[in-house]
């Protein structure tokens, strides 16, 4: 992305954002703020300052009883069923809610109403896409998914790890804040692993993010280059082209050089979670992690967590789920302190290469974006869920990933 690009994102996300706190939108829990015209958390009901939308918005909502509850995604990033945005069009748009400031319509009534864009019938008649052997099945998904699986020889073996995972705790007790776990979590990680090209790659992009959202994010050539390289050491891996092999296929993409570009910018685009300035991607909020409103969100990745283990920056607290598997990867739905914030449960995949985690996330974000995606590894259900980031978009309406994350290895 050229300086061009990255100043023309930038501006969007200020237009996104601009605009004083009147509603409580996206605002709900949020702590005191002075500069607001009205308030959205508990207090407002007993200082009468409340807004007028907090009664609906603030107090209706259930809590999800998934494994990983990922609270900032249930306030700001509504469920979505396309990821692409086109609104002349039904590209990426099918079946999509009834939405009045779209000049035309891609919902199963607009031919009732006569307002259907021009491509209804071509794209909608087979789930979105114009050929019906171009939609992805669940069946298919199953059996990617077990391909992917079994392509990823730079996984760690069961003697390259050995975790001390300690006490189990119910889904009630994750928001409790107590630690009792009062050794690491890993007690040994063969860090010859790093070594490999891909892991190298991937851990040289960590630390190139600032965590608190609302700092904007400045890459240097170097960093941009490290984007680069971690994606052209993925794309020799038996596990993306798979991945690749597969979309193309199902005539996602047509050459891998499309493919990667695509990639590039779905996670490593710039867009604003916190204010004014361009301060997140996908990439950062899932693999590397941040802090919103005093929380850790994202955070989903086992090497970022090793190392800001060892160095004393992560402390474990417990866990409340441990995944089926007897071998790498595994799955643990963990509960830990991050260098002063709380991350009351983050899922994540144990031993797995860096090139699987963003297989299986790319996979699901591109198949089933703002929904639940049901995979099988080792013959063992796994569901994943991904939002796109609604505010901006790239190229012809193409969204950003917001998140993505395992909910579930259960039925």
């Amino acid at each position: 992305m050229g300086t061009r690009d990255l100043l023309f994102l930038a501006l969007i996300c200020r237009l996104a954002w601009a605009g004083t706190m009147e509603s409580c939108a996206h605002h709900c829990g949020e702590r005191l703020n002075k500069a607001a015209d009205c308030q959205c958390n508990h207090q407002c009901e007993q200082h009468k300052d409340c807004c007028e939308d907090y009664e609906k918005l603030c107090t209706s909502q259930e809590e999800p009883k998934e494994m990983e509850t990922e609270m900032e995604w249930e306030e700001e990033a509504a469920p979505a069923s396309n990821l692409y945005l086109a609104p002349n069009s039904c590209h990426g748009r099918c079946h999509e809610t009834f939405d009045k400031h779209h000049p035309c319509h891609c919902n199963s009534k607009c031919q009732k109403f006569g307002n259907c864009c021009e491509d209804y019938e071509s794209l909608c008649a087979h789930d979105g896409f114009s050929r019906s052997s171009d939609a992805i099945t669940q069946e298919e998904l199953l059996t990617i998914s077990e391909k992917i699986y079994k392509a990823d020889t730079n996984k760690a073996q069961k003697e390259d790890i050995i975790l001390n995972s300690q006490n189990r705790i119910s889904p009630s007790e994750t928001n409790d804040r107590v630690d009792r776990c009062p050794e690491p979590l890993y007690s040994y990680v063969n860090e010859g692993l790093f070594s490999k090209p891909t892991y190298a790659a991937f851990i040289n992009l960590l630390n190139n993010y600032q965590r608190v959202t609302g700092q904007g994010e400045h890459f240097t050539p170097q960093q941009l280059g490290e984007q680069d390289t971690f994606l052209q050491e993925i794309m020799k891996t038996a596990v993306m082209k798979e991945l690749y092999g597969f979309l193309h296929q199902k005539n996602r993409y047509s050459s891998e050089q499309e493919f990667v570009s695509d990639l590039k910018n779905m996670w490593f685009g710039l867009y604003s979670r916190g204010g004014d300035k361009c301060d997140s991607s996908g990439f950062e909020h899932v693999f590397s992690g941040e802090v919103k409103k005093g929380k850790v969100t994202g955070f989903h990745n086992w090497i970022r967590f090793y190392l800001q283990e060892k160095e004393g920056l992560v402390d474990y607290y417990s866990h409340n789920y441990d995944g089926p598997w007897d071998s790498y990867p595994d799955v643990l739905g963990m509960q830990f302190h991050w260098d002063g914030y709380y991350k009351e449960v983050g899922a994540a995949f144990i031993g797995s290469s860096p090139e699987f985690e963003f297989a299986l996330y790319s996979l699901c974000f591109i198949s089933r974006p703002g929904r639940v995606c049901h995979l099988s590894l080792g013959g063992y259900p796994l569901a994943i869920q991904t939002y796109p980031w609604d505010k901006v978009t790239y190229g012809n309406g193409k969204k950003y990933i917001a998140t993505a994350y395992v909910v579930s290895s259960m039925n």
